[in-house]
């Protein structure tokens, strides 16, 4: 294999990095800060620090994800993988249910290694390092200490063993994946106030309840998906009421009864005070 592939893969997978959690980033903490400020999760903001460090190591993470994805493709392990060059090699509907399948598996390869890593035998060793961004933002979506970003990215190799993927199927896993990874870690709730009372809800994570993980470093351990916590009894008991808290905030934006978000927020903060 030569070194042009790791190369463009290693810009590609940064230059995402760059622009899928800056965006967010730069309109939510900079731009909008202020008009966002009801939609903000936690009373604290992380610091210039934060983001750095969170930045380095998100780097890190993008070259251990490098080495797996050129692994995959361009090495003698191809042959144990099911990926396919030729479109036409499976239906045309399979290209877009095996991104869906993917999503599926991954979340529950996540769930699981994500409660092993916080065994307190192994959480110091790698996973820490992660929680250290207690009040996450964008840029903490990749921010991995070096054995987990290993274990974060092997789930590539599974799924490509488990099932039938084109390379733009791949492609639209990793998009889609780093996008609601990004959101999970974006410190503000920004999704629509009718999802609440809708199916979806029920079914999808949103970024309370991933910021309930960071906040409380227990519970909430699935990434897409409600499923696991619930089965597992893992999710978090004051999740939908911490989600409404939020969303009552939106509301009352405009409103003269902004002081509810002050209250909120303060009972929150020494809630987080309590617990840490």
């Amino acid at each position: 294999m030569s070194f042009e592939p790791f190369i463009k893969i290693f810009s590609v997978t940064a230059i995402r990095y760059f622009v899928v959690a800056g965006i967010p980033f730069l309109l939510c903490y900079v731009l909008l800060k202020q008009w966002l400020s009801p939609a903000k999760i936690q009373v604290r903001h992380a610091s210039k620090q934060d983001f750095a460090r969170e930045i380095l190591h998100s780097m890190q993470t993008t070259l251990v994800f490098t080495v797996i994805a050129c692994s995959v493709f361009y090495t003698p392990l191809r042959n144990y993988t099911q990926v396919y060059t030729k479109v036409a090699d499976y239906p045309t509907w399979w290209l877009y249910a095996s991104v869906v399948l993917s999503l599926v598996i991954h979340d529950t390869y996540f769930y699981w290694m994500h409660r092993l890593l916080h065994h307190p035998k192994l959480f110091r060793y790698a996973h820490l390092l992660h929680h250290k961004s207690t009040n996450p933002s964008p840029w903490t979506s990749y921010s991995f200490h070096f054995l987990e970003a290993w274990t974060e990215g092997l789930v590539l190799l599974v799924i490509v063993v488990i099932l039938p993927m084109h390379a733009l199927a791949i492609g639209l896993f990793v998009l889609i994946g780093f996008i609601i990874n990004v959101y999970g870690h974006l410190g503000y709730e920004i999704a629509p106030k009718w999802l609440r009372h809708t199916v979806l809800f029920q079914i999808s994570n949103t970024s309370v309840h991933h910021n309930l993980h960071h906040s409380k470093f227990t519970g909430n351990y699935g990434l897409y998906f409600r499923f696991w916590d619930r089965v597992m009894g893992t999710e978090n008991p004051n999740y939908v009421k911490e989600y409404d808290r939020v969303q009552q905030n939106r509301v009352n934006k405009k409103g003269s009864d902004i002081s509810l978000y002050v209250d909120a927020n303060q009972t929150n903060k020494q809630s987080l005070a309590a617990n840490s």
